[in-house]
């Protein structure tokens, strides 16, 4: 015959019963509310506040905050109901205190009032285990299911046999047609007549290059000892730009590496993105700059060497950097004062012509130093060209 769990035993140090994570705990519940009926007070409302507990149990643990006035409202009974059949549930064996609630101020800074919560966990009785056959191994609260007894595995085949493929007679006495094939590509005999061929060699021949190292674009992958370059330089940019530091590094790498291929450092890359005057911070720094640089490089019109001539934008340019230091700005010479120059006074195109004129002509660096400044020449040409200018003794 069944008896209540008395009061000294609805303790997690003293429970007889063992924990249990939610969803086994409510088949549990469901058991003993539902099928062997022990307690007279067990009904619907006693499930309902025990799914409650459950929707709010930590996972693995089984702990929850009893939360009296919540479970309250959330059942839409009154705080006593719950409280009842709470108590229920510990007579059950199903709830066992972890931590008894108080009153007591805990003085806590900045609130007025603040009481000790109490904390319940999952427990399922004995009582279960023998009924579906489990197998345990310890006792108390640590116990834990180890296996099946003879008849608790047959009972679990035949609960889940139906429940396997529950559609399986529908499918059965419903008549399909056979499965069609469809078109089939005719692939041509190897002709066995006429001796030995030399079938390894004319397979080599036709391979196609390995996938490890061209990807579904064409392109060549990049190695590991790039990547971790990629990433290296990545992390050099991320502390110099500060809307580049919510990204992650390997995102960032990836999206840096039109520039990194460029040949620029960490600290000329910075001084590129710090050019753009960008007055915001982008949701997606990588995609944000994946775009930018796809749209640069898209407008963009490379110069194979500069043989040939020069277009018009290149002349004008180099003829407004060259001359502004003797008064010669836009063809027009200034008696006294020169007018002055800046970036913002270049085009796009006219930035993009002298960048790559000044690779292989110094003095356009050396030009714009003393015209701009330093300041305003390592925004022209970025700090790589200055450096490299420096290092040939233009400057």
């Amino acid at each position: 015959m069944w008896t209540s769990v008395p009061r000294p035993l609805q303790e997690v140090t003293t429970t007889l019963s063992r924990h249990a994570e939610p969803r086994a705990w409510l088949r549990a519940v469901s058991w003993l509310v539902g099928k062997a009926r022990p307690h007279p007070r067990a009904c619907a409302t006693t499930m309902a506040v025990a799914r409650d507990l459950a929707k709010r149990m930590d996972y693995s643990k089984g702990t929850v905050l009893y939360d009296l006035t919540g479970t309250a409202d959330r059942c839409g009974v009154s705080t006593a109901t719950v409280k009842r059949h709470v108590r229920v549930l510990r007579e059950l064996g199903a709830l066992a205190w972890v931590r008894h609630g108080s009153r007591r101020n805990l003085r806590l800074p900045g609130r007025s009032y603040t009481g000790t919560a109490t904390i319940y966990a999952a427990t399922i009785p004995a009582e279960f285990d023998e009924a579906v056959g489990h197998r345990l191994s310890g006792s108390g609260y640590g116990a834990r299911v180890v296996g099946f007894t003879e008849a608790g595995r047959r009972a679990s085949v035949d609960v889940a046999r139906p429940a396997r493929n529950p559609t399986a007679g529908k499918r059965a006495s419903a008549g399909r047609a056979p499965q069609s094939p469809g078109p089939c590509p005719r692939v041509r005999k190897r002709d066995m007549s006429g001796g030995l061929k030399d079938t390894a060699r004319g397979r080599a021949k036709g391979r196609t290059p390995s996938s490890a190292s061209v990807g579904a674009t064409g392109r060549l992958r990049r190695s590991a000892e790039q990547v971790a370059r990629d990433v290296h330089v990545a992390r050099g940019v991320r502390p110099l730009v500060s809307w580049t530091q919510p990204e992650g590094l390997r995102r960032l790498a990836y999206a840096l590496r039109p520039l990194i291929d460029q040949g620029l450092g960490a600290h000329d890359i910075a001084a590129e993105l710090h050019a753009w005057h960008l007055d915001r911070h982008p949701a997606s720094p990588a995609a944000y700059l994946i775009a930018r640089l796809r749209e640069r490089a898209a407008r963009e019109t490379t110069a194979p060497g500069h043989h040939g001539v020069p277009s018009p934008e290149f002349t004008a340019a180099a003829v407004r950097v060259r001359g502004a230091e003797a008064g010669c700005v836009t063809g027009v010479r200034t008696a006294r004062t020169p007018e002055p120059l800046t970036v913002e006074d270049l085009s796009r195109a006219e930035v993009i012509d002298l960048r790559s004129a000044a690779v292989t002509d110094p003095g356009l660096v050396r030009a714009a130093v003393d015209l701009l400044g330093e300041e305003q020449a390592r925004r022209l040409y970025t700090h790589r060209l200055v450096r490299q200018a420096r290092a040939r003794g233009a400057l």
